[in-house]
């Protein structure tokens, strides 16, 4: 049985058929909501939110902690929590229980760690411990981490795990320096697929190249131009073998802020277009998603990008906004308090203060079908064990909700 999951998953993950594509910029909301929102508690800048088995969340704010949270709002600082980087879209980030967590307790963390120069994207791991004292982190360590560190923000850090538990893939943002999401060197503009421990994974498209030894760094430039003729600031030479090529899965991604299989075996990434073209993408193994080549958004000082539909190398998202949603994650909904969405996707949108529900065929293709208008900005929605859903805002203070049925 395992097997045949395994072979369903890796088919999913390689076809390669062509999809129609659509701009749901212009959907209008529907004019009614079928949810109610009830606020349970505030957070400065709450990030994501991750549920424990007995209803309890797991709630990360962007400004460097992890609180353990009961339904009802009563909030837990956990300890044993690494330092972050607090700046602009930078700081404490994801969190993930491992598809293992009955048996091994272990969370994951994504971050944007401190370095000498800003910081960089990091991926750790560390056993909750939930008893009458501090919860708390044990044995935190870091399983991956960006290098060189520098500035800029749009870390990506979302993480979605296989279906068969074994690996996990994690986002990597541009960093806002566009250029290096082409270079197969550089981790930034990246999906990865790790080892649950961090390694890269067997069976990646470039799986046992090692990469250059030496890579350059580049200060965040005004626009996709400007970048190409961005000075170098220093040049990062790795310790040991540079492990990039190896941890690759795709290239060429802007922002990819929403990751999520589907549940047939195929894996979803949400992220943000520059000024225009926000993108849900159907994510294959080895294939150039575009940035910065290309893009249905134009720079944010009005310098134009190429279309994709001028590159046919290069592989167009399934659906793209323009005006954009600025969306801020993905999940697909399975559970029995909205039967009626089971197997559809839910994408929370930040500067639109919007959900936006996404229904797929079988061929690989989506729609979004529902779109509605709940006046906040929705970093990220959750579904609760019991089929509820939830939703953190994005604001200092930033409120945590919980949706139920009308």
């Amino acid at each position: 049985m395992m097997k045949l999951a395994n072979a369903v998953f890796l088919a999913a993950l390689l076809t390669s058929t062509a999809h129609a594509q659509t701009n749901a910029g212009e959907q209008p909301a529907d004019p009614n909501l079928p949810f109610t929102i009830t606020k349970v508690a505030s957070f400065d800048l709450p990030w994501r939110i991750a549920f424990l088995p007995d209803g309890r969340m797991l709630v990360t704010e962007k400004v460097g902690r992890v609180q353990l949270v009961t339904p009802q709002g009563d909030k837990t600082e956990l300890k044993g929590v690494p330092a972050s980087w607090f700046q602009g879209q930078n700081g404490m980030l994801g969190v993930y229980l491992s598809p293992h967590y009955a048996k091994d307790h272990n969370v994951y963390l994504t971050y944007v760690a401190p370095g000498e120069y800003g910081g960089g994207l990091a991926l750790g791991r560390g056993q909750l411990v939930l008893d009458d004292k501090q919860p708390r982190l044990d044995n935190f360590q870091v399983l991956w981490h960006q290098m060189p560190t520098g500035k800029g923000g749009q870390a990506g850090a979302a993480v979605a795990f296989s279906p068969d538990g074994k690996y996990l893939f994690l986002t990597v943002g541009d960093r806002q320096r566009f250029t290096p999401a082409q270079d197969p060197d550089q981790p930034v503009g990246k999906i990865l697929r790790l080892t649950l421990d961090g390694k890269p994974a067997p069976g990646n498209p470039w799986a046992g190249k090692v990469g250059a030894r030496s890579i350059p760094l580049i200060d965040p430039p005004a626009d996709t131009e400007a970048a190409k003729k961005a000075p170098v600031v220093s040049t990062y030479t790795f310790p040991g073998p540079n492990l990039t090529p190896a941890e690759t899965w795709s290239t060429g991604h802007r922002t990819p802020y929403g990751l999520a299989f589907g549940p047939d075996g195929r894996l979803w990434e949400l992220e943000h277009g520059p000024r225009g073209g926000d993108e849900l993408n159907l994510i294959k193994r080895g294939k150039n998603y575009g940035w910065p080549l290309v893009s249905y958004g134009v720079n944010y000082d009005g310098v134009p990008i190429p279309s994709p539909d001028t590159r046919p190398d290069l592989v167009k998202p399934v659906i793209y906004w323009v005006p954009i949603i600025a969306p801020g994650n993905i999940m697909f909904y399975k559970g029995s308090m909205f039967p009626q969405w089971n197997g559809s996707a839910l994408i929370s949108g930040l500067a639109s203060e919007t959900i936006i529900r996404v229904t797929f065929d079988a061929k690989g293709g989506a729609t979004a079908t529902n779109r509605w208008d709940v006046g906040k900005r929705v970093r990220d929605i959750e579904e609760a064990p019991d089929g509820s859903l939830w939703m953190v805002e994005d604001a200092k203070p930033g409120g945590l909700y919980r949706l139920t049925p009308r």
